[in-house]
């Protein structure tokens, strides 16, 4: 399995972006898809999950409100990120496993990141 993270930019406080996350393979409705993202210096956290077959969403409280994590067809995951903060500034990563969990260990296969820059 792979995913591809794409979607990453330099905007501006207040602005919109979305991420997207392309699965080789169709993902399996047991799946547990996530977005995590680490900042310069800081530990990997979890930003948003999402039960692949009931759609089934949760959020770090930091983005709770802003980010919307949805699924595309068979293969394909977004964030969209609104009234994006500098302290969003990161790599933002795609990941897949099969626990309900926030923990990067509990995640198998993730992609390779993107970088959302978000300037004041």
């Amino acid at each position: 399995v792979q995913l591809q993270a794409s979607g990453g930019g330099l905007v501006q406080a207040g602005d919109s972006l979305r991420l997207s996350c392309a699965a080789s393979g169709r993902i399996f409705s047991s799946a547990v898809m996530a977005w995590f993202r680490q900042a310069p210096g800081k530990e990997r956290e979890s930003v948003a999950l999402i039960r692949w077959g009931v759609g089934r969403t949760n959020y770090a409280d930091s983005v709770k409100g802003r980010f919307t994590i949805s699924k595309y067809g068979p293969d394909t995951m977004y964030l969209q990120m609104n009234s994006l903060k500098p302290e969003d500034t990161a790599v933002y990563f795609c990941a897949r496993g099969t626990q309900w969990a926030f923990e990067a260990n509990a995640y198998n296969y993730w992609g390779q990141g993107t970088l959302v820059t978000v300037s004041s």
